[in-house]
């Protein structure tokens, strides 16, 4: 079944009365945090005869890569409502059948999760850090179910819980609509630190919260909190309105421990935050993660490929359209910094610099388009391989990529129309077609688009059809790259290279060891060291009839020289043997962004104005 079409059945499943659904029940406890551990309690009520499939997911909402969640899970019980022990079997890891039932199934079991990030389960003396679909099981059938969650407090402990979850009974009793919106509700159980504001906006003016699990001072959070609502009103400006969030109310949860993994997760009504690092330390890195994961709230949460909607537990999601979904927001990120003022024009100036340059030199761009790379997701977000892979040579980050093709579209628009259309138009019109739909589902987006849609929609805000196909023919579903020094000179910035008449052998990692220099890292395809021969784990014993220590004795040699120059290199190979080859040293590519007036250049009022509409912030 296609997802469309599933989602049309969940849609009319959903329509279903509420009442002839029994709630599927979860109990959280913590008798043991400090062993990392949590019991869950689930019980599934009024379940039609034949087998019960009881589940774990495999993946995550925001992440697109297999996780394989079922393998922290142990000491699994199944009950009926009496708790008289029931059968079960697993037919493969993520699953457990129950086949004998009376129409109440319990299922109890241990979960073990020590990460704090974005996609699985922390537990310790300090708090719960829960990703659902790293803690909870489920049961295949009844995914439309209303769900309960219940929350019990660590022995000696006075904790709250801060999610997008719905307020229940009590204070620790919580519920969901369905298994999709539950499973898209991370949750900080903890003493965590609360700061909320609300943004008059509209007729249901949204309560945003701050959930804070940290060790900063009450000065830096009120800071960020100030900041974060300087993003979120940045944001706004965007789209015109904010999405409609189910309650009102919008929840960051941040956790900010020398202990946690640098990471961000969008969700429909909330994000999770996580770095081994302050705020006093990392006040513009963590805000930019800020600034990101809200702008996933219209982009890519409501503003939704077809392609990830609805999203399946059970496989790896695979989109081609994640330079749009994630690439697009990593370029508004920073400029919605830029444009709140939290950062300045070099701040801003430094991280195009940076993406421009990583995409324009890649060797991966002649191989995938940024279509092939969305698509690559599964291989590269958040999954490890234990063999060694070519991706530095064959692959480039759908964000970075996306990113930059979210610049050039933004300056191509400007440029083409002298500022009267810009990528916010567009961003406001996919918003008004697809994102901004009525939704009868919590959790579900009735009108996903496909990149017929989006190019579509960008020949309608540009009024040309052509220029539309040419662009996604080009740059989206092919390998070029706009003319990015041209069009960033309309606003005054001069893209240029770094090192003029520097000799350059290639971007790589290098190590003295034992007898020469050793490459740590994979060669990039087509520089001087790859067609040198030179391999990641040769050493380079000479060049150039000289003995080479050291990385830096390396470095200074090549420094000496003169792009154009040939060098005789001489090396050993992994395992022993030697060989020889020519290094021919190029003029250094690596890119530099930066502000026509802070290098002497001229500065114009057409120029300046340029800049400011682009840069400025949208705020009446």
């Amino acid at each position: 079944m296609n997802r469309t079409v599933r989602l049309v059945a969940l849609i009319i499943a959903f329509a279903a009365p509420a009442f002839a659904q029994a709630p599927v029940a979860y109990r959280l406890s913590f008798p043991q945090p400090e062993h990392h551990w949590m019991d869950v309690e689930v019980t599934f009520a009024d379940v039609p005869a034949g087998t019960l499939e009881v589940r774990m997911s495999r993946s995550s909402p925001g992440r697109y890569a297999l996780h394989e969640f079922a393998k922290n899970v142990y000491d699994v019980r199944v009950a009926d409502a009496s708790g008289a022990p029931l059968v079960f079997t697993r037919p493969n890891p993520h699953e457990w059948d129950v086949r004998q039932h009376t129409g109440t199934v319990r299922v109890s079991y241990k979960v073990f999760g020590d990460r704090v990030d974005g996609a699985y389960l922390a537990i310790d003396r300090t708090h719960a850090h829960i990703n659902m679909p790293a803690a909870l099981m489920w049961a295949r059938g009844l995914e439309r179910r209303p769900v309960t969650v219940r929350f019990e407090q660590p022995p000696g402990e006075s904790w709250r819980v801060g999610t997008q979850l719905y307020p229940g009974a009590d204070a620790q009793t919580f519920t969901a609509p369905n298994m999709q919106y539950l499973m898209d509700s991370p949750t900080e159980f903890s003493a965590f630190t609360l700061r909320t504001f609300t943004v008059d906006a509209g007729p249901r003016p949204p309560t945003f919260r701050i959930a804070l699990h940290h060790e900063d001072t009450d000065a830096d959070i009120d800071a960020y909190a100030r900041d974060t609502e300087r993003i979120t009103r940045e944001a706004r400006t965007v789209f015109g309105e904010f999405p409609a969030f189910e309650r009102d109310t919008y929840t960051f949860i941040a956790d900010y421990l020398p202990w946690a993994s640098g990471d961000g997760m969008e969700h429909r009504n909330s994000t999770v935050m996580t770095a081994p690092a302050s705020l006093r330390a990392a006040r513009l890195r963590l805000l930019d993660t800020v600034s990101h994961e809200f702008f996933h709230s219209w982009n890519i949460e409501r503003i939704r490929p077809r392609s990830l909607e609805p999203f399946n537990f059970d496989e790896a999601n695979m989109s081609g359209e994640l330079w749009f979904g994630e690439g697009f927001t990593s370029y508004y990120g920073p400029l919605i910094l830029r444009r709140a003022g939290l950062i300045d024009l070099a701040d801003l100036s430094r991280t195009f610099e940076g993406m421009i340059d990583n995409v324009v030199r890649s060797p991966g761009r002649r191989i995938r388009t940024a279509e092939e790379v969305s698509q690559f997701a599964p291989f590269v977000d958040a999954a490890s391989a234990i063999d060694r892979t070519n991706f530095e040579n064959t692959f480039i980050s759908y964000y970075t990529w996306g990113a930059v093709i979210g610049l050039g579209l933004d300056l191509t628009l400007r440029d083409r129309s002298d500022g009267r259309i810009t990528l916010d138009d567009f961003m406001r019109a996919v918003w008004q077609q697809f994102g901004k739909s009525g939704e009868r589902v919590p959790g579900y987006v009735e009108k996903p688009y496909t990149m017929a849609d989006l190019r579509n929609t960008l020949a309608a805000v540009s009024g040309d059809a052509t220029f539309a196909a040419d662009f996604f023919a080009r740059y989206i579903q092919g390998h070029d790259v706009v003319d990015y020094a041209r069009l960033l000179r309309r606003a005054g910035l001069v893209l240029r290279q770094r090192n003029p008449g520097a000799p350059f052998a290639g971007d790589v990692d290098l190590q003295g060891a034992d007898g020469g220099v050793r490459v740590m890292s994979p060669v990039p395809a087509g520089s001087p060291w790859y067609d040198a021969g030179i391999e990641i784990d040769d050493l380079i014993v000479a060049v150039a009839e000289k003995t080479v220590r050291s990385a830096d004795d390396l470095r200074r040699l090549i420094q000496q020289r003169r792009p154009g120059d040939q060098l005789a290199v001489a090396f050993q190979r992994r395992g022993g043997g030697k060989a020889t080859g020519t290094l021919r040293l190029v003029e250094d590519p690596r890119l530099q962004l930066v502000p026509a007036e802070s290098v002497g250049q001229p500065f114009t009022d057409a120029q300046r104005r340029f800049r400011h509409a682009w840069l400025s912030s949208r705020q009446k």
